[in-house]
């Protein structure tokens, strides 16, 4: 199989701290390959040391055949970065950024424009194209940041965290910009805390935890690892919540979990839906919900690093650190 993106035993630390501590990592070429972790794991130290704006102090890394270390000049000239906020020039339009961009790679100053207007067209930007980025919408200059990265025609395009921050509609926007590349044969490197994303999205997932990955496969291989079914119980009462959150963990033997009002356990025996359902009756217990289903990405996140992702802290650690110590 073809990998566009290689890494074997990267280590990079800043100071005291080890931000990575081996990463491996294999991702086939024309593929999506997510990469998820809480904040703080590595996931965009990883990115850095990929695109070469790192180097790390141990370990080898290749993106398209070329050394991130010795041949980091090329290895620019195949790739695009986006990162967690959207760093276009607010003062210029949307057609100047990307002209801006064209230039600095070189092109003529007709094919900047060309290429220009043909991004603003694929991202649905055309009629705010002679706009000021300022006037953009925060989905909308996204989109303009994700083609600022694209004027190159990068062979690899490696996302950090791109939907941060948009709204459910901007962020399928999004998606099926990237669907839409990936089909064109480009390589995309994600990293995410939506775990909705990473599923919708990915081939293979990579979690990242403590500057190392904990487990890799299929989102359906990750979620066969928790067990592979879930049970799931919803009091038609709130008050009786704390006794089916026991009578849960009494049939099941391990900790359910609870969120908005479900209590929810990871199960092994599929024989426990009977005598849940037994138990219930008996303490006359009411439900709108019982069922046995397949574990989610959430789940195997938990399972994995011991807590749930955190989605709504826009900034990684790992980048704050970077800032401070680099």
């Amino acid at each position: 199989m073809n990998h566009a993106i290689r890494a074997e035993g990267l280590v990079r630390r800043f100071g005291t701290t080890t931000a990575l501590a081996g990463v491996d990592l294999e991702v086939p070429s024309g593929t999506v390959f997510g990469l998820l972790g809480p904040n703080g794991a590595g996931k965009t130290t990883t990115v850095r040391v990929l695109a070469t704006l790192l180097r790390a102090d141990e370990g080898h890394a290749t993106v398209g055949g070329y050394d991130v270390a010795r041949d980091a000049h090329r290895v620019r000239q195949l790739i695009g970065l986006t990162g967690q906020y959207a760093s276009v020039d607010e003062t210029l339009t949307g057609v100047e950024n990307l002209v801006l961009i064209g230039r600095l790679l070189g092109q003529r100053r007709a094919d900047a424009r060309a290429r220009a207007r043909e991004l603003l067209g694929d991202f649905h930007l055309t009629d705010a194209a002679d706009r000021p980025a300022k006037t953009y919408s925060g989905g909308m200059r996204r989109r303009l940041d994700l083609a600022a990265s694209l004027v190159g025609r990068p062979q690899v395009l490696f996302l950090d965290e791109p939907t941060t921050g948009l709204d459910p509609r901007s962020r399928n926007e999004l998606w099926d910009i990237v669907r839409g590349l990936v089909a064109d044969g480009v390589t995309v490197l994600l990293t995410t805390q939506y775990l909705e994303e990473a599923d919708q999205l990915a081939s293979e997932i990579a979690v990242v935890d403590h500057g190392r990955v904990i487990a890799q496969g299929t989102p359906e291989e990750l979620k066969s690892k928790t067990g592979g079914q879930t049970l799931a119980v919803r009091p038609t009462r709130a008050a009786d919540l704390p006794a089916v959150l026991a009578l849960a963990g009494q049939v099941t033997g391990l900790v359910p979990e609870v969120a908005q009002g479900t209590v929810t356990v990871p199960v092994n025996d599929s024989s426990v839906l009977p005598a849940v359902v037994r138990r219930l009756d008996e303490a006359g217990i009411a439900v709108t919900e019982l069922a046995l289903r397949g574990s989610t990405l959430d789940e195997v996140f938990l399972s994995l690093t011991g807590h749930r992702p955190e989605p709504e802290q826009t900034e990684s650690a790992e980048a704050e650190l970077e800032g401070t110590l680099a």
